[in-house]
């Protein structure tokens, strides 16, 4: 099917939209409309054949009639489209996907014509008329257009200032399209990026309107030409000359009322009455572990990529792997607009994977752009050379210095660290001044600071103009001592921040730090720095849950600890900072262990009780997923001690949940809930929530008060603590709490609640993997398997369950074992495997008895019993009596839950020994006390036990 041949003037009317096929052009009630070429191919096909159904093949073909392109093409240009048109939105509908055959346009459609007479006229009138057509479609500027509209007509001269490549002059040209009408079309543009004598500013514009220059200076002259006409001066790249156009434009401002200047520049005019009208780079993704495909078209700068590199005859069938290369590429590239277009035209030559591993080579600087663009803008190279070549060498110095930095830095930082014996504050202070008035140094705010960086495509460059060794290496070693004693500082900070806004300012320090590191660390770097930075800032990884750093630089510092530093409060951080590192990356070892037994043993010699009480927590821990039950009952009771003595509200939250969850392990429920309870209570300081050490016990409080509810029978206050936790950890953000409070996925499954365990075990099995938290997949996949036994596919999620218990096992993470046990003979005995079943339940009997984990022991009795009255043979005791005791016991413990899991057994036991009376007598009473979670399968089950026991008795 060919596109309809259409008049010169001729164009489609469809709902606010009128489509000239000719220019190519897409307007919404007469605004140009943001539209990539590939994309306005399909429209134009689609409105060509109205009502008809184009497949994907033909569609292809007449988009791209020269190439060979994937569907995942058409559908990324489709979705683009969609977008553009608001198709669906507020009702309307343009375009339909007919399934498995192709796309139709369904929409009204009219036509109609383009009037031109008006432009040719105004051009008549003033033919110096130059303005450039669009440079292209722009993606992501459609609001910075208008905004500059809008600044155009409010004020007589708006700077578009901005760091080379963003796209200032793209933007200038669009601007002025969008205003040219109210000028008449009277547009004159000047590029200034050719010219290189300051004193032929004012006669280049002069010379453009053809004007005869007689003067040395033709400003006199340009201003009595300007005087009484309406026009728009677009004046691009200024940056070079700015002191002679700044005072060309002064003369022009004050001299010719009708006339507006729109300019681009790296630096301001600073001349009364300019608006400034700053350009930030594109937008792109955040740093996320998965994006979706459709998401690249939420974000300019890979929305431009994908365009730029499809139309250089790449084939991109964007999939969600290829998705997260691309966020990657734009992020690194800052969103600079040439350097995604100059890396874009690339990914034909070397591949999409191949084009971002080059980005982090030299050689990217030198990539070609299109012959049509201005010498300074064909290579990141030239743009680059320009801007540097109009510095000072007082600028260049403090450029070169501030490279040091990586990512964001405050002043202070950058005043303490670039100042030097030959290099004063002020000088430094002013140089940076200057350095963001050229957008050689971004500045923006970040909370309530001012924050500075280098993009990372100038810092690259600058870092190559190279400085000697000795200025790089007392450089180095003064960005060291700041970054580790702001960490100092402020590392304390962390364990009160509770949520990513408050935390975001220091997310960039990391990325100093890091930098830092890799200096002390290496060959030439200051060995004396290595522990003294890492004991600063590894508190830092542990609390936001950077913990595989944290190990790794742990574990090189502690290798150099020496006489000077050994026993000191520095080995205590990096002690305790390794153990808990190392059990949460690596699982339940030897050297996790030992490292927090050193810190502890540190602070105990050094007199240290509030660091001695804050570390038994992560030793709970440790033993609490080992399975060592007995073991924190007495960490819990010690930690109570000290806490007592301190009156600090954070270690006295600690002692309270670690004795709470040792009670509630051993089954003494009342006193778990009475000691919780005060941890958890509204209004709590946020000191008595700070985290220590990687372990959470406010998170951990609520696992344990929400595991005591559901064991009394409160189910539905079980179901509302498990909701508020999970909220809560996606507040907090921190990777830790995340895992720990998915431990609630445990109790979910106790109730029942299959779909809503699944629905959050599934995103904890992808973070545990992202965050390398080895330990936690296998009982993620654990959990999985226990999901499908319950469900019904006991073969398989047996033989799952099974060999991920060898997992936990080989990992010491032994926290679950006793329940995970409990699933697989529960499973063993629906489908007949009695012998297995029995010979697991007296292996966990013993597991029980050895670990002190006494909660469970009322549901062993019951699987027991339950076992026996299938199989008697397996036992000299009978099932009756095993289900007893655990009648009696679970109402010793106060524990509901299995109370009406045995009464509901004995009741049907007794029913089928016609004891029907006694059977409803004891149920009835407990099922009536347990009034939450009536639609849980224990209480259902208990229901219509009941019912049936009352069909009897009728």
């Amino acid at each position: 099917m060919a596109i309809e041949v259409v008049a010169d003037n001729q164009a489609y009317r469809f709902g606010p939209f009128t489509l000239a096929v000719n220019e190519r052009l897409l307007s919404r009630n007469g605004t140009p409309t943001d539209l990539g070429g590939r994309a306005l191919d399909i429209l134009i096909a689609l409105v060509s054949a109205p009502n008809e159904i184009i497949s994907k093949k033909d569609l292809m073909l007449q988009v791209w009639p020269d190439a060979v392109v994937e569907e995942g093409s058409l559908r990324f240009h489709m979705t683009g489209l969609r977008k553009a048109l608001g198709d669906g939105e507020d009702g309307a509908r343009y375009i339909t996907t007919v399934p498995g055959r192709g796309y139709c346009f369904v929409a009204p459609i009219s036509r109609t014509s383009v009037d031109r007479g008006s432009a040719s006229a105004s051009i008549d009138l003033f033919p110096h008329a130059n303005l450039p057509p669009l440079l292209g479609r722009m993606v992501g500027r459609d609001v910075d257009v208008l905004k500059l509209a809008a600044q155009l007509t409010d004020s007589r001269l708006v700077t578009i200032v901005g760091h080379g490549g963003v796209g200032k002059t793209t933007l200038a040209i669009a601007a002025a399209h969008h205003v040219a009408d109210q000028f008449d079309r009277h547009v004159l543009f000047v590029d200034f990026g050719a010219i290189g004598d300051a004193r032929l500013a004012a006669t280049t514009v002069a010379t453009l309107l053809g004007l005869s220059i007689q003067a040395d200076d033709a400003t006199p002259e340009l201003v009595r030409f300007l005087k009484d006409k309406h026009i728009l001066l677009v004046l691009d790249t200024c940056e070079h000359l700015v002191e002679a156009i700044a005072t060309t434009v002064m003369s022009i401002l004050n001299s010719a009322p009708q006339v507006h200047i729109l300019a681009t520049s790296r630096e301001t005019l600073r001349i009364e009455g300019e608006r400034v009208y700053r350009l930030d780079a594109l937008a792109c993704p955040p740093d996320v572990p998965e994006i979706s495909v459709a998401a690249l078209q939420d974000f300019p700068a890979t929305q431009l990529f994908v365009e730029r590199a499809v139309a250089g005859g790449a084939q991109l069938d964007v999939n969600g792997a290829q998705a997260a290369i691309v966020c990657e590429i734009c992020r690194k590239l800052d969103g600079v607009a040439l350097a995604i277009e100059l890396a874009a035209r690339r990914v034909e030559t070397y591949g999409l994977e191949q084009t971002a591993a080059l980005l982090d080579q030299q050689l990217t600087l030198l990539w070609q752009g299109l012959r049509s663009a201005p010498p300074r803008q064909q290579t990141l190279q030239a743009t680059l050379d320009w801007s540097y070549g109009l510095l000072s060498d007082l600028e260049r110095t403090v450029l070169r210095r501030l490279a040091v930095f990586v990512g964001n830095f405050p002043l202070d930082a950058a005043l303490e660290v670039v100042a030097s014996e030959t290099l004063d504050r002020a000088s430094v202070f002013a140089a940076i001044d200057s350095l963001v008035e050229k957008s050689m140094v971004a500045a923006r705010p970040l909370g309530a600071m001012m924050r500075y960086r280098l993009l990372d495509t100038t810092r690259a460059y600058v870092l190559d103009r190279g400085k000697d060794d000795d200025e790089r290496t007392d450089l180095s070693s003064r960005h060291a001592a700041y970054c580790r004693v702001w960490f100092e500082q402020n590392g304390s900070e962390w364990s009160s921040l509770s949520t990513a806004t408050e935390r975001a300012p220091h997310f960039n320090a990391i990325d100093n730090v890091r930098s830092a590191l890799e200096w002390c660390f290496g060959e030439t770097g200051d060995a004396s720095m290595r522990v003294g930075l890492v004991a600063a800032v590894a508190p830092v990884f542990r609390a936001m849950g950077l913990l595989p750093e944290c190990h790794r630089w742990t574990e090189r510092a502690l290798q150099s600890i020496d006489e000077k530093t050994r026993g000191g409060s520095e080995e205590m951080q990096l002690q305790a900072s390794f153990g808990v590192s190392l059990m949460f990356t690596q699982g339940h070892n030897d050297m996790s262990a030992a490292a927090l037994n050193r810190s502890l043993e540190i602070a105990q010699a050094r007199g240290d009780y509030l660091n001695a009480a804050r570390l038994l927590g992560p030793l709970y821990f440790f033993h609490l997923r080992s399975g060592e039950f007995r073991r924190c009952l007495q960490y819990a009771e010690r930690c109570f001690e000290i806490a007592g003595s301190l009156g600090d509200p954070a270690a006295t939250a600690l002692s309270h949940t670690l004795l709470g969850l040792s009670y509630c392990l051993v089954g003494r429920l009342g006193e778990a809930r009475t000691t919780l309870a005060p941890v958890l209570e509204p209004g709590r300081s946020p000191a008595s929530k700070q985290i220590h050490y990687g372990f959470d016990h406010y998170t951990w409080a609520g696992i344990g008060w929400s595991t005591t509810l559901w064991l009394q029978g409160y189910r539905d206050q079980a179901r509302a603590v498990i909701r508020q936790a999970f909220k809560d950890a996606e507040t907090i953000r921190h990777p830790v709490s995340f895992a720990i409070s998915l431990s609630s996925i445990a109790t979910l499954l106790w109730i029942g609640d299959l779909d809503l365990a699944e629905e959050h075990l599934l995103p904890f099995i992808t973070r545990a993997e992202t965050l390398s938290f080895g330990p936690y997949l296998p009982m993620g996949h654990a959990f999985r398997a226990e999901i499908a036994i319950r469900r019904g596919d006991v073969e398989v999620g047996a033989a799952a369950l099974q060999r991920q218990l060898e997992n936990l096992h080989v990992a010491r993470f032994e926290l679950f074992t006793i329940r995970f046990q409990f699933v697989l003979i529960a499973g063993f005995v629906s489908i007949g495997r009695y012998t297995d079943a029995w010979s697991l339940a007296e292996d966990t009997a013993q597991l029980i008895e050895d670990k002190g984990y006494f909660s469970y022991l009322p549901e062993l009795l019951r699987l027991r019993g339950s076992i026996l009255l299938a199989a008697p043979e397996l036992s000299n005791m009978d099932g009756e009596t095993y289900l007893t005791q655990s009648l009696q016991m679970s109402r010793g413990q106060g524990a509901g839950s299995w109370e009406v899991r045995a009464a509901t057994d004995l009741a049907r036991l007794w029913a089928g020994q016609g004891r029907s009376t006694e059977a409803t007598e004891l149920l009835r009473p407990i099922f009536e006390r347990l009034t939450e979670g009536r639609d849980t399968p224990d209480l259902k089950a208990a229901a219509e036990a009941l019912e049936r026991l009352a069909h009897r008795g009728r």
